[in-house]
């Protein structure tokens, strides 16, 4: 799929057709992370698997900041790309090669250097502090590579681009998954093998999507400058609060578990291997927000405000559709969900009643998804800053702590339900009577 114009054309095509292999590509994704645990577990231990988890912790929370200006790119490559204007669009591509490269330099060396002591603070277990340093350290080091290579997606998809990324996405999970047993115990390497092995495919799959773009002509990258102040100046503006904002939600999420850890072994196993099933209930939701985000970004360049308002309208229909599919399934198939994880009956129960009670619940966190989507496409990220603050903070912390204190465990789920319907009214009235639709990225002549 060459970059496509979204200003024009079929909406309700456009989205599906966008959207589709964004999902697919989310789904690889966690479906790397899965196999990369399987081969660990299966051939090092339990041991190195606890500390690849404990260092895949400690990855997200330091790229946290850096994946939100990475989002922020989204925004303004989209307006630009709206806007016909070639030039914006190649200094602005060029302005966050620069300030991205030199952010992961800086924190590669950081994590290297410190990876000891941020394992330490984390209480990790002694017995995996050599094995998840080592891991961590390697990971660091290829830290370049993980940031260019999701970049590479984000600056195809601000295009209209979604297929060229999914090529990239497979290209790195299917080496992933061949190099980890290769790495790990056919060289005997052990864990520095699985982290090699990660390393080397985001490297080759950043290298093909270099490649491929110079070859295809997919974008206007040019040889790297130093780029003027109103341009860092922008990036570090619509940036700083998108990271802050995945600060804010890996926050809530582990203040969620310290409720949820109240009520012990059972209840915590249960809820665990719900979680991984409600990762994957999510992409859906999470593909559409970041396709609502693109496709929106070039119509508001383009001042096409109408189609900005048709895209949020059919992004918020495709979501209730599917949730409510979806949520039929869960209800269904529930418990044969949670077994795949673990077996213990108290724990099974637990995780197949908070599923089943949260299922119908699903349809109204993608609707936060679609609509902060849009409000972000304009430029707003504080604004979207603030909406998850109250998501989390405000209302689903301590809505899961209130309920959970009156009712029990099940209340863990219907806290957090109630959460997602009062923040999607919340995501609602800003969209419907805020004024994101006021933001201005660029000041024309």
């Amino acid at each position: 799929m060459a970059a496509q114009d979204f200003t024009q054309g079929n909406i309700m095509k456009q989205l599906f057709v966008f959207s589709t292999p964004i999902l697919f590509a989310n789904l690889l994704q966690v479906s790397s992370q899965f196999i990369n645990s399987l081969w660990v577990g299966n051939l090092i231990g339990a041991n190195a698997l606890g500390s690849v988890s404990v260092s895949g912790t400690v990855i997200f929370t330091v790229l946290s900041f850096i994946i939100g200006v990475n989002n922020a790119a989204l925004t303004i490559l989209s307006q630009q790309k709206g806007e016909n204007d070639e030039d914006g669009l190649k200094r602005y591509l060029n302005a966050f090669v620069v300030i991205l490269t030199l952010m992961s330099v800086a924190l590669g060396a950081a994590g290297f250097i410190f990876s000891e002591q941020i394992l330490l603070l984390m209480d990790t277990p002694p017995g995996m502090v050599d094995n998840a340093e080592t891991y961590l350290q390697i990971n660091f080091l290829g830290i370049l590579f993980l940031f260019g290579y999701n970049f590479i997606s984000t600056v195809l998809r601000s295009l209209g681009d979604s297929r060229s990324p999914l090529r990239f996405v497979l290209i790195a999970v299917i080496l992933n998954a061949v190099l980890d047993p290769v790495l790990i115990s056919g060289l005997g390497l052990g864990i520095e093998g699985a982290a090699y092995a990660t390393v080397l495919s985001q490297g080759i799959a950043f290298l093909v999507g270099i490649y491929s773009i110079s070859r295809r002509k997919l974008a206007p990258f040019s040889r790297p400058a130093i780029p003027n102040r109103e341009e860092a100046a922008l990036i570090f503006k619509l940036g700083i609060p998108s990271g802050l904002q995945m600060t804010v939600i890996s926050a809530g999420v582990m203040a969620i578990m310290s409720v949820v850890n109240s009520f012990g072994g059972d209840v915590v196993a249960g809820f665990s291997a719900a979680q991984r099933i409600d990762s994957i209930i999510m992409l859906p939701a999470m593909a559409l927000g970041t396709a609502v985000n693109s496709m929106a970004g070039q119509n508001i360049g383009a001042g096409k405000w109408n189609r900005v308002h048709q895209i949020a309208k059919y992004g918020v229909l495709y979501n209730l559709l599917i949730m409510l599919v979806i949520a039929v399934f869960i209800v269904l198939f529930a418990k044969l969900g949670i077994t795949l994880f673990i077996q213990e009956e108290e724990a099974v129960n637990f995780g197949t009643e908070y599923l089943q009670i949260i299922a119908f619940f699903y349809a109204f966190l993608g609707f936060n998804f679609i609509l902060n989507g849009i409000v972000r496409a304009s430029g707003a990220m504080f604004q979207v800053l603030v909406l998850n603050i109250i998501s989390f903070w405000v209302l689903r912390y301590p809505l899961t702590y209130l309920f959970s204190h009156m009712i029990g465990e099940e209340g863990i789920a219907y806290g957090m339900g109630t959460s997602f319907v009062i923040s999607s009214v919340f995501a609602f009235l800003y969209y419907q009577y805020g004024k994101w639709n006021k933001q201005k990225l660029f000041e024309k002549e």
